[in-house]
């Protein structure tokens, strides 16, 4: 069970909901700017929470937290993350999943079953500049089958891209919007670099910029923010 962390106690991860977030390992991807780094790199860091004792635990924790967020790494590779969110669900709690899209087939097998009430999927860059944002190989067809299944899941759902300097530019951004155009959110986050990335030396956007960045989504994503700025 790859689970490798939990924060009990959250304001931030669901927007107006008190929410329990489950870290989980494995990543299919390896962005430079990521700060879950120990996570991605090697997923036998630390050891494995026992699933029997977060489940007791969210039982205990019943009308006192909303949601429980799932996120990773890239919760979709866990193989039994369906029975996982089966559980969690079962308990009565809302429920969001982060990913980076990559693996569409769980995404809707998810929504079919009813088992997600919110979705934030990672946008990394316009198509043309994925993969070397992304830092893999990445099938593109794949991103957009689950923007395509996010859109229309009938949930609520929000499109985010953390910005680099190194990696986004203006036009970069109007290429973004263009791929998400009539989505119900999207944000735009500060890179922070807290020392734990894969690749060093890199930048935030200045606060300027930014708002340009913000400004030329909004002609495609009416609920269009800045995230940490």
């Amino acid at each position: 069970m790859p689970i490798k962390g939990i924060e009990k106690f959250s304001l931030l991860d669901y927007d107006d909901k008190i929410s329990c977030v489950l870290f989980f390992s494995n990543c299919n991807m390896r962005c430079p700017f990521c700060h879950n780094a120990p996570l991605v790199l090697d997923p036998t860091f630390g050891e494995d929470l026992v699933y029997d004792d977060i489940y007791k635990y969210l039982e205990k924790r019943k009308g006192l937290v909303d949601a429980v967020v799932i996120t990773g790494g890239e919760p979709t590779l866990t193989p039994n993350i369906i029975d996982i969110i089966r559980d969690v669900k079962g308990l009565g709690y809302l429920v969001k999943l982060d990913t980076n899209g990559t693996n569409p087939q769980v995404i809707n097998a998810l929504l079919e079953e009813g088992l997600l009430d919110y979705i934030a999927m990672d946008i990394k860059n316009s198509y043309d500049k994925y993969m070397v944002t992304a830092g893999v190989n990445v099938n593109l067809d794949h991103i957009k089958e689950s923007i395509s299944i996010i859109m229309n899941s009938g949930i609520d759902y929000e499109f985010r891209t953390t910005i680099i300097n190194e990696y986004h530019t203006l036009h970069d951004i109007e290429k973004i919007g263009d791929m998400i155009k009539g989505a119900k959110k999207v944000r735009l986050q500060k890179f922070i670099d807290r020392g734990s990335c894969i690749k060093g030396g890199l930048h935030e956007v200045n606060e300027k910029m930014a708002k340009e960045m913000v400004d030329e989504l909004k002609k495609y994503v009416e609920n269009a923010e800045l995230r940490g700025y």
